[in-house]
Order: structure tokens, then sequence, then C-alpha cells
């Protein structure tokens, strides 16, 4: 008989975690198979950097048992774990060869081993004709691709990447996560935190967590056939406007995303109408409408809503 968590690549059992009278985990059970590109989804605060403190080790759990690469050591298995942290943490006054050779002698190798993977790692990650410039001076983007380098010169079999992308522009965005796929076509398994909805559709499958609690979890086409709404896009992004929109009948919920409300409505047409009256009675040119097809922020917007209605912060 196959061993689960060995045949998993990443298993939380039960998992509970406080500090002091904060509940940051609270019965996680969940297992990250081998090759996937896996999301840890969900708001500041919801205990996704926690989760991978747990998994590597950092941070014990108050219960419940975690396995990485089958191990229930789990500071011995990061060995063969790679990571990449939301701050940028590497050394600013230093190249970016030197930070790739300084973090490659850490675990140990051989510096023509070093320098070999180093050339391979840069070149694919664009960094190559920058490999003399101070990290101090790159990008936010370039940033990052370096400490992604820097995780990936072990070769490890499991990657953990905590909000890599906060704060860096579409374009670098677009290209780290193409980097990504690359090496997880390899085989690599990736685990990420995101609290945007954009990459959380890139993961093959993710998890929604709120309040320390997994809310739901599958692929995008799963969880989304659970979501019964239907969805009016309106237009309009004045914040005073979301009580009124509340008033209208058949409106269940209106949030706002960006420059436009997302409206759960009950009755479609009757809902358009009930908008229509109250910008007309407000003498407010009446804005753009359609129905949309839900997307995952409504469905964590929802699974959210009903998670805080049952107690949970």
């Amino acid at each position: 008989m196959i061993n689960a968590e060995k045949a998993s690549c990443l298993s939380y059992k039960g998992i509970e975690k406080s500090f002091g009278a904060v509940r940051a985990l609270d019965r996680i059970d969940l297992d990250v198979r081998r090759g996937e590109i896996f999301g840890f989804i969900g708001p500041d605060g919801a205990g996704k950097t926690t989760l991978i403190r747990v998994a590597m080790g950092i941070v014990q759990p108050d219960k419940g048992r975690c396995f990485l690469l089958g191990s229930e050591d789990r500071r011995a298995a990061r060995t063969r774990a790679g990571y990449v942290s939301q701050i940028f943490s590497l050394y600013q006054n230093m190249s970016v060869m030197e930070n790739i050779e300084f973090f490659g002698s850490l675990y140990g190798e051989k510096k023509e081993i070093i320098m070999e993977r180093a050339e391979k790692i840069l070149r694919r990650t664009g960094l190559w004709k920058f490999r003399e410039r101070f990290a101090g001076q790159l990008s936010g983007g370039m940033k990052q691709k370096l400490a992604l380098a820097a995780g990936l010169l072990h070769t490890p079999e499991i990657l953990f990447l905590d909000e890599p992308t906060t704060g860096v522009d579409p374009v670098s965005r677009r290209e780290f996560w193409a980097i990504l796929y690359e090496y997880n076509k390899e085989g690599l398994t990736i685990v990420v935190s995101t609290p945007y909805m954009d990459e959380a559709e890139l993961c093959t499958r993710k998890m929604f967590i709120s309040g320390g609690r997994i809310i739901d979890e599958g692929s995008s086409r799963k969880l989304l056939s659970r979501y019964e709404n239907r969805v009016l896009r309106l237009d309009y992004s004045s914040r005073r406007a979301k009580k009124q929109l509340l008033g209208c009948a058949h409106v269940k919920d209106a949030k706002l995303f960006g420059s436009s409300y997302h409206i759960v409505v009950d009755d479609m047409e009757g809902a358009k109408r009930a908008v229509e009256d109250y910008f007309k009675a407000e003498k407010i040119s009446v804005p753009v409408m359609e129905e949309i097809e839900p997307g995952l922020e409504d469905l964590f917007v929802a699974l959210s809503s009903s998670e805080n209605t049952a107690g949970l912060s």
C-alpha cells in the first residue's frame, strides 16, 4: 500500500496554529500533488504565509501533522525545496552573480556547478546580461526574478512563493509567470500564495482560505460550478452608491471591483429595471449594464461573506 503522505508532495493533516489569541490556522486538511501549480488564495491575514512557514518547518503547528516531500522532518526536507518571499531579501550591495554564487555556496555546491547552473537560470530569467549589476539597482520585477533564480539554484523538487509579484508591474508579472510555467512543465511542483484572482486562474488547482480556514478547494471549473448566482456588471465607481444599490429589488449583493460594480442578483431583468429606476430618480445618466460570467473573485467574495456570517473574521 502506498503511503499517502509520501505520495503527495505536501500534506497537512488537521493543522492548527495560534499566535496568542489569534487563530492563524484552523483544522487544515490539504494535499498538494506532485507536478501541480497550487494556489493559496485569500486576503491579507487569511493564513497563507503561516501555511508556507509550517510546510518549511519554520513554524511548528499546535496540533496536527505536516509532511513535506514525504517527510515529517520538514527542516531536513526543505533542502529539496525552494522559497521566494514577498519582500526582496537578497543583498542589495552585491551584484546579481555575487548573490547567486553566495546562495549556491550555502547549499554546499562546488563553484563549477554553481556557475554552470547560474548561467542557465540567469539566461532563462533574462538576467544574464545584468549579472554584474548591483541587486539594489534592479527594478522590482527584476529583483523578484533574481530571488526566483536564487530559489531555483539547487534544483528543488517543490518551490514555495509567498505573494511574489506584489508591487510588480503587469508586464513583469506576466514574464514571471511564464518562467514558472516553463519549470512546472519540467516537473517542478509550485505552491504560490496570492491575493490576485488573475494569478489564481493560472494555478492548476487552488484553495480559498479565510480566517485560517479552508473554505473551498479545486480547479477553477470545479469551484465556479458551485456558484449559482447571476452577476450584473455596472460601469459605475462611486462608493457612495453601494448602499442604494443594495436597496434595489432583486439585488443580493454589490461589490466594487476597480471601476465597476459586480451586482449579484436573483432576477436579472428585474434587477436591471430596479437599478435603472434608481439612477433615473437620482437624475444620473444610467451607466452601462451587462450580465457577465462569474469569476473567481465573485466566488471568493461570496464564500468569504458566508464564512463571516458564520462568525469568522
